[in-house]
Formats: structure tokens, sequence, C-alpha cells
């Protein structure tokens, strides 16, 4: 197994026991190759759900750059629902699963057909 597979699993895992969200496998698969070399570096491959700036990036880089949004508050409040879904007090929240649960909020999963 690589360790793509090895961390897609791992995700995978988190999604259902922290979010409790049945993983649409290949929709995960195709987020995660998304993020591409940021899945191995410790600090990339995770979100600060309280950090401003962290957020900002997710939301300019992500949502508006990747999947197409117009920057409005309903980015702000997805990216608040996501975190609060995935558990403020939950540390690592991985990239992948955050990018993943806002393709799933947003309905954008066409953005990765």
């Amino acid at each position: 197994m690589s360790k793509r597979d090895e961390l897609i699993t791992k995700y995978a895992a988190d999604l259902k026991e922290k979010c409790g969200v049945n993983a649409d496998m290949d929709l995960l698969t195709k987020v995660v190759i998304g993020c591409g070399p940021s899945i191995y570096n410790a600090d990339a491959s995770t979100v600060s759900g309280s950090d401003a700036g962290e957020l900002a990036t997710v939301k300019n880089n992500f949502l508006i750059k990747k999947l197409g949004l117009k920057d409005s508050e309903e980015l702000d409040k997805g990216i608040e629902a996501v975190i609060e879904t995935y558990g403020k007090s939950n540390r690592n929240k991985y990239r992948a699963v955050v990018y993943y649960l806002l393709t799933k909020h947003f309905k954008k999963e066409s953005v990765y057909k």
C-alpha cells in the first residue's frame, strides 16, 4: 500500500469516527490527489480551525480558486460549519478531510469528476 493510500484510509476513518460521514472513496481520493504534496508535510497537512489566516487561505485557495465559488459570507459560514462538524476540540483537522467536507457542503463534487 502506498503512502497516499495509507493517508486516504486514515482520512476515511477520520470522516467516519469524528464526523459521522461515510466517505465517497472516489471523491476523497480525488480531493487528496488535488492537495498535492501538502498531505506529506506535518504542518501543511492540517488546518487550524482557530487561525484566521489559515481559514482565509482555505477560503481563497480552495473555495474560490479551486471550487470556483464567489467570495461571500456563505463561504465563511460553510467553513465554520465544517470545522464544527469536524469538532472544534479536535486538534488534528486534516486538510484533505476539511476540503472533502467543504466540497460536499457546497455541492461542488462536479469539480472532481
